[in-house]
């Protein structure tokens, strides 16, 4: 088998499939990359090139010219590698015998080949949901998976949720310190669809960024009479599959307060220099604390026998009739999170109280359509004294 595909094409294809390669497999012909080629009915050949866990699956198409049909498996990273570092030539890739050579222009590559014989079936497509555009459903993503949990010891929390209910799709996500929301039309294939789904965060947030730039993504879920749970993307001519977390998740619409008794409204991005700049002097896992008043807010971080800094700011604060500033602290990262994911220029804080979670929102305009969909709750660092 031979055949010849552009390199820009090919290092995408590949690149994108290998990222997704186990790094303690349980087998060793996981750690290849299977190259499949076959013809269409107006006899055009393409390459499909596939990577496979037994937990995400992800294929990609890409137009090549073949002189037959047939398939091989090639150790994926160094297949990766080899072609990010090749010139700007069309690839040409050589099964002999038991080994690939691939040449482009003046370079030459020798490669040993994994038994194909022995390679996993790959999970079939699930049954197609509903579509949306990918540029939105990359933000959202974006927004959520930030407050996913990294514990794979509660790989309940390392999860974002689904929540289907018609046209609306809201994703959420928290690891017991901050919870994320964001709700978003999408154009289901059945109206009445009403389900739910846990989806890993980060083959989540990896899938979502890949198919960004194209103009739609198709969601697909396995029927409630699966034996597994199986969810799937596909856009760009990529798909990927992954399977369903499994647990309950936490039951947390109670956490989001439903009336709020001060709030600030304040610039993102000078606020957020302001958190970086303070937070410069507090010590690992210390907070920056908080004093809102009619004043403006004062930023401040350190201790009294350590460096310390303070900064203030102006801001709309509508709170208490109380002389004394409103005073809260949080892990000065989680709060960057939540001002990066806002997508606003202006970031309003919600309160309820100093030991009471807080919610970040940013200000619907007419620029700024869905901003209001997205609400980002913070668990506030107890102050001691």
């Amino acid at each position: 088998m031979e055949l010849r595909v552009e390199r820009d094409a090919l290092a995408d294809a590949v690149v994108w499939t290998a990222r997704s390669l186990p790094a303690r497999p349980p087998m060793q012909v996981l750690l290849g990359l299977l190259l499949e080629v076959s013809r269409d009915e107006q006899g055009d050949a393409a390459l499909e090139i596939s990577g496979f866990d037994y937990e995400v699956s992800s294929r990609v198409r890409v137009a090549a010219t073949a002189d037959e049909p047939g398939r091989l498996l090639v150790p994926g990273r160094l297949l990766s590698e080899i072609v990010r570092s090749l010139p700007a030539q069309p690839v040409t890739l050589r099964l002999d015998g038991t080994r690939v050579v691939l040449t482009c222009g003046p370079a030459r590559f020798t490669l040993p080949t994994l038994p194909v014989e022995d390679y996993p079936s790959l999970p079939a497509m699930p049954s197609t949901a509903g579509t949306l555009g990918s540029d939105v459903f990359a933000v959202a993503v974006g927004q959520v998976a930030i407050a996913a949990g990294r514990d794979d010891t509660l790989p309940v929390l390392t999860g974002v949720r689904f929540e289907i209910d018609g046209d609306q799709l809201t994703l959420a996500a928290t690891d017991r310190y901050r919870l994320a929301v964001r709700t978003l039309p999408w154009r289901p294939a059945d109206g009445a669809l009403t389900t739910t789904a846990l989806v890993p965060a980060r083959t989540l947030a990896e899938t979502a960024k890949a198919l960004a730039a194209g103009p739609e993504v198709t969601l697909a879920l396995s029927g409630t009479g699966s034996p597994e749970g199986m969810i799937g993307f596909e856009g760009l001519g990529r798909r990927t599959t992954s399977r369903l977390l499994e647990g309950e998740f936490p039951k947390y619409r109670s956490l989001l307060p439903s009336e709020t008794t001060a709030a600030a409204e304040i610039s993102t991005g000078p606020f957020a220099e302001a958190v970086k700049r303070v937070a410069l002097v507090a010590a690992r896992n210390a907070p920056v604390r908080l004093g809102f008043s009619a004043d403006g807010v004062v930023l401040e971080a350190g201790g009294a026998d350590d460096a310390q800094a303070s900064e203030q700011l102006e801001c709309d604060w509508q709170g208490t009739a109380s002389d004394e500033p409103f005073q809260i602290a949080f892990n000065p990262q989680y709060l960057l999170d939540g001002l990066g994911a806002v997508d606003s220029d202006t970031t309003t804080l919600s309160f309820t109280g100093p030991t009471r979670p807080a919610v970040l929102t940013g200000k619907r305009d007419a620029d700024a359509v869905g901003v209001a969909d997205y609400r980002y709750l913070l668990m506030p660092v107890r102050l001691s004294g």
